[in-house]
């Protein structure tokens, strides 16, 4: 008897019919033909992807912190504003950490969101990070610890975000309309209920453009990480990224696709596809490269450089995936390890709790990455 799926109703059978017409998740081994394969489903690269036109913006010495505000531009839309935070008094060249901030339908802002700056945090800010970050800017803590860490915006949040009346324009009457009636009633509520449905057309655009969403997220994050290994103060062969939810996302399609990662922490967003049927399929369309599905699975994408070390640290009431398909990604991403005669390079953690990155796994994913970059 064919399966049941509540989201498709009368046809539930599509998905049996769809896996008859071309085999669907199959086992795509780490190596190069699998980053090929995963470059070409993005389709969005350039021979040369470094910053153009570097800026300082701002430098200043805050708690222990030496921060500067920079830009640069990536060649299209406004440029892109970054936060470089390391401690103060180090001389010598320290371990890189790309930080990468999350999507939580949260676009107003980016790198904020995860990281203070010269100034102190809006009241916005601080309650935001309540809940998934246990209170604290992570990245200003990561610093102390003994690394230079830059945190960038990207494509459609902070700096990169597009203006609210454009969004309007492009979505039409009727969900502008919507937007109007809504509960939202400051403007970094509404620049952000417009934003939720902006991203669907978005993706359109870039589907029309050749590529997709993740591939133009994934292309502004090698830049960054270009920028961060052009710096003199950071030890080039030690560099590594780390974000949770979209920021974990991205950390595993920049992982996958620039050889200097050299280690990778991702928290909350390792799954299955299979597990998404019928569950969660809200997700970001970053998660969703087009056609990569026929290729292979997206824990065959955080492992495809193995055996490149990687934690992934899972979060076992988080709302966003079933137990299952995260214990299922765990089980492939340890047989993908394995496979390349180094187990020990994974790192699968396990927690209690919802959607979080909280002061705990902060502790072990920090002590994982002085482990593999100090």
């Amino acid at each position: 008897m064919a399966e049941t799926y509540q989201h498709l109703g009368v046809f539930s059978d599509w998905v049996a019919a769809a896996k008859e017409k071309h085999p669907l998740y199959p086992l795509a081994a780490p190596g190069k033909q699998t980053q090929a394969l995963l470059r070409e489903s993005l389709g969005f690269q350039g021979k040369d992807e470094s910053p153009q036109d570097v800026r300082i913006e701002k430098e200043w010495e805050k708690d222990g912190i030496i921060g500067q505000e920079v830009s640069w531009s990536v060649g299209y839309g406004p440029r892109t504003h970054a936060y470089v935070l390391k401690p103060a008094g180090v001389k010598e060249p320290l371990p890189g950490v790309l930080a990468l901030h999350d999507h939580s339908d949260f676009k107003f802002y980016g790198k904020e969101k995860i990281a203070d700056g010269a100034d102190e945090p809006s009241e916005v800010l601080t309650e935001f990070r309540n809940l998934p970050y246990g209170g604290r800017a992570y990245v200003n803590a990561l610093a102390r610890e003994g690394f230079m860490v830059v945190v960038h915006d990207v494509f459609l949040w902070g700096s990169r975000r597009f203006p609210l009346e454009t969004m309007r324009d492009m979505m039409g009457e009727k969900t502008a309309t919507l937007l109007e009636r809504s509960d939202a009633v400051s403007e970094i509520e509404r620049y952000n209920q417009a934003a939720y449905f902006h991203e669907h057309w978005v993706s359109k655009y870039c589907n029309v453009l050749g590529t997709n969403m993740a591939g133009v997220v994934a292309y502004e994050d090698r830049v960054a990480l270009n920028y961060l290994l052009s710096r003199s103060d950071v030890n080039k062969e030690h560099v590594g990224c780390i974000g949770l939810s979209g920021g974990g996302n991205r950390a595993a399609l920049l992982s996958a696709l620039h050889e200097k990662i050299s280690a990778t922490v991702i928290i909350g967003l390792m799954t299955t596809y299979e597990a998404l049927l019928d569950h969660n399929m809200s997700h970001t369309w970053m998660l969703f490269p087009f056609g990569w599905v026929r290729h292979g699975d997206w824990s065959d994408i955080a492992a495809c450089r193995a055996p490149s070390p990687l934690l992934v640290q899972y979060d076992l009431q988080d709302y966003l995936f079933t137990e299952q398909g995260m214990q299922d990604a765990h089980l492939r991403l340890q047989n993908h390890y394995a496979s390349v005669g180094k187990p020990d390079a994974y790192t699968g953690q396990f927690y209690p709790g919802t959607h979080k990155f909280d002061l705990e796994m902060q502790a072990a994913a920090f002590d994982w990455l002085k482990g593999q970059l100090q």
